[in-house]
């Protein structure tokens, strides 16, 4: 499906996802919700690893895990468990700050 124009350059995005992905709180949408939020933990740690100009092997070696591994988190195809994940982060100089949002 094309986007809806609603003017020149503005675009309905949300019916746009609505259409393919179903509405907000339905299982598809939530599913698709998941696979994108995959996908953007894996470029991040991508795009850290890089940085660092580490390879998948040495990163895999430094957190205890496999090569093919860490390529599937990459690729959005899993996502780490928290200790997996937070070694990760570890190992590519990052850190995680919780916080409680300010409301």
């Amino acid at each position: 499906m094309k986007l809806k124009e609603i003017s020149k350059d503005i675009y309905d995005v949300d019916a746009w996802m609505d259409e393919q992905y179903g509405k907000v709180g339905s299982p598809e949408r939530n599913e698709f919700r998941k696979e994108a939020y995959s996908y953007c933990v894996g470029q991040m740690i991508l795009d850290a690893r890089k940085q660092e100009k580490i390879t998948q092997s040495e990163l895999a070696e430094r957190v205890g895990s496999s090569k093919s591994y860490i390529s599937k988190i990459e690729r959005g195809l899993i996502e780490p468990g928290a200790g997996l994940f937070l070694r990760i982060i570890d190992a590519l100089g990052l850190r995680v700050d919780i916080v409680r949002p300010i409301m």
